[in-house]
């Protein structure tokens, strides 16, 4: 396996729809752009040139396989996506990810599945509504505006805590198919531990909260 190795943090473009101002938005904050599979065509939609373009290649079309058959990196196996190719392949202090949530409902849950098991990498989730991430192992603080929504959403059987929320946690087991907590509000600065994976979100505009604290 090739292990491409960057000493900036990393776009990592995804086939999903999204606005392409936020690619470039991305960009700003983690300047080199990787692309997952038909991210490429994103990527190349906002006039990105991807450094790499990594997965089985089933949603490039044939003109952009040529074009970039300098920087694929193509990966026939069909047992992990697109987006786990990835992960399993680049190496740089954080990961900022677009263009991986919305469309088809299988696709964004094998998303959070992916996320759940690189609960340890530095990687922050953005679409044109929302930006997430897993809780870190030690907790993690983020410098939220007092009224913003913040959801804590439980990937797994997990045990929560929290501060800086209208409805903190102290210790309680949360679940898929039991408690969470997908509508909260930060009071200022939130503060989240977790035993267990679970998922962070906020509005998109908290962006550069959820970079600066990982």
């Amino acid at each position: 396996m090739h292990i491409f190795e960057h000493q900036q943090p990393v776009t990592l473009v995804g086939g999903a729809d999204c606005d392409i101002a936020l690619i470039h938005k991305a960009l700003r904050m983690a300047p080199v752009c990787i692309a997952a599979d038909g991210g490429a065509g994103r990527a190349m939609d906002a006039g990105v040139r991807p450094t790499r373009v990594i997965g089985d290649m089933d949603s490039l079309s044939p003109d952009l396989v040529t074009i970039l058959s300098d920087v694929i990196e193509s990966v026939s196996e069909q047992e992990t996506t697109d987006f786990e190719k990835c992960l399993m392949r680049v190496r740089s202090p954080k990961v900022l990810a677009v263009g991986f949530m919305g469309g088809r409902i299988d696709h964004q849950l094998a998303v959070l599945n992916v996320m759940a098991r690189y609960a340890d990498r530095k990687l922050v989730m953005l679409s044109d509504d929302d930006v997430a991430m897993m809780v870190p192992e030690g907790g993690i603080t983020v410098d939220m505006t007092a009224g913003s929504r913040f959801a804590i959403m439980p990937l797994a059987e997990a045990r929560v805590w929290s501060n800086g929320l209208r409805w903190n946690l102290d210790g309680q087991v949360m679940a898929p198919t039991g408690l969470i907590s997908s509508s909260n509000e930060a009071t200022g600065p939130v503060t989240v531990r977790a035993e267990g994976p679970v998922l962070m979100a906020a509005p998109a505009q908290a962006l550069a909260a959820f970079w600066d604290a990982i």
